[in-house]
């Protein structure tokens, strides 16, 4: 009995080491971290012990609502007009969102400033990667080009991670105090270092995410003075906003293209022109996919018909415009999809985490179980992120360890 007892204990260190590394290779590989979580899930079936888990996780109201959203999507098979794409899709991707009770029970808070060290050790690597084909000391691999150098993963990926990385350095350097000193003067150089990477890259979605994340930041580090964080938030972000603008020639060019396919987009859409760009289909995509959501409010269409029903009045109302297997809006996608009903339970899942994290005493637990959901709610506006396997992992993740309860520890 004992010798089994001990082999469960090593098998849940393991788990936890194996998250470790997890958060290393999230920033820089699609397939490790599903390889590796895969193996987690193989132990917790190892260790049969479903009904102690069960006794750990049932008060969770972050897992509860997940628990609720998964249900949901399988009970939307019912009435879905694509079961195939339902289940291969759709349900295939957000699954992901199980591992977050799975990861919970092998989490250790003992462990936590590994899971953070071992995500920004990626990072500054992969960060050193895009500033080595930026400067030309590389030649461009993977996704990268010279004009956006992202070699690990694009940048609808990479922007958002940085976005998160610079915020995790700022909470460790000003707010938490967890760096020694020699810690903190490397922290501060990643900080500009990233930032400025930030603006030589292409994610428009991550560098939106770039300014909420200040915002919040600072709201947090001023907690006491609302009024002196409102005051710095209106003149510092405008004031960076138009340095970067003016001195960062692919932001410039980024702006500036999003500003004119969105004023030309009426005109172009109207014209049913093919060139509409990638804020024109944005714009598209959710025009058309309301016409669905209006007809069925409440329920939506079903788990896995958005591709096939948008096909449909793509195909009436812009033939000529692209269409999509989601509407690179996750607010959308579930609407269409589920409906009312399904809006409410994603948003259900936010809720239960800023609840969570607001009870809590610990300051790094508490800042970014905060910043984590609203910089993903602001983001999913523009791309449908927990359909994407590393955000979805890197949400995962960061998840379990910010709202597991750790009075069952």
């Amino acid at each position: 009995m004992a010798l089994n007892i001990l082999s469960k204990q090593k098998l849940n260190d393991f788990n936890s080491y194996t998250l470790i590394a997890i958060a290393f290779f999230i920033p820089l590989s699609v397939a490790i971290p599903n390889l590796l979580s895969t193996l987690v899930i193989f132990n917790w079936i190892l260790l049969w012990n479903f009904k102690e888990d069960w006794k750990i996780l049932k008060n969770n109201g972050v897992v509860l609502a997940i628990f609720a959203f998964t249900l949901l999507h399988f009970l939307a098979l019912l009435w879905s007009s694509d079961i195939e794409h339902g289940l291969s899709y759709t349900i295939a991707k957000e699954s992901r969102l199980l591992l977050i009770p799975i990861f919970m029970l092998f989490i250790k808070k003992a462990h936590i400033k590994y899971y953070i060290y071992a995500f920004l050790l990626a990072m500054s690597f992969a960060e050193l990667s895009s500033y080595s084909i930026y400067f030309g000391i590389i030649e461009p691999f993977k996704y990268a080009t010279l004009q956006d150098p992202t070699p690990f993963l694009g940048h609808v990926n990479y922007n958002p991670f940085l976005a998160i990385a610079i915020y995790l350095l700022l909470l460790n350097t000003l707010v938490c105090d967890n760096f020694s000193k020699k810690e903190k003067f490397f922290s501060t150089l990643f900080i500009f270092t990233m930032s400025f990477n930030m603006f030589i890259t292409g994610g428009r979605a991550g560098q939106v995410m770039f300014f909420a994340m200040l915002s919040i930041f600072i709201f947090q580090y001023f907690r006491a003075t609302l009024f002196k964080s409102t005051l710095l938030i209106l003149i510092l972000l405008p004031t960076l906003f138009t340095t970067i603008y003016l001195t960062s020639d692919l932001f410039h060019k980024r702006v500036n293209l999003a500003y004119n396919e969105a004023t030309h987009f009426q005109d172009k859409r109207a014209n049913n022109d093919a060139t509409i760009g990638s804020v024109g289909l944005r714009l598209n995509f959710a025009l058309n996919s309301f016409e669905s959501i209006k007809e069925y409010p409440l329920l939506g269409r079903g788990t896995g018909s958005f591709q096939k029903e948008y096909d449909i009045i793509n195909s009436k109302n812009t033939k000529n415009i692209a269409s999509t297997v989601n509407p690179h809006n996750m607010y959308i996608f579930e609407l269409f999809e589920l409906g009312l009903l399904g809006f409410i339970a994603l948003l259900s899942i936010f809720f239960f985490a800023l609840k969570q994290a607001l009870h809590s005493e610990d300051k790094l637990i508490k800042n970014l179980g905060v910043a984590l959901p609203l910089l993903y709610m602001v983001i999913m506006l523009s791309e449908s992120y927990l359909l994407i396997p590393n955000t979805t992992h890197l949400f995962a993740l960061l998840s379990a360890f910010l709202y597991k309860n750790y009075n069952n520890e």
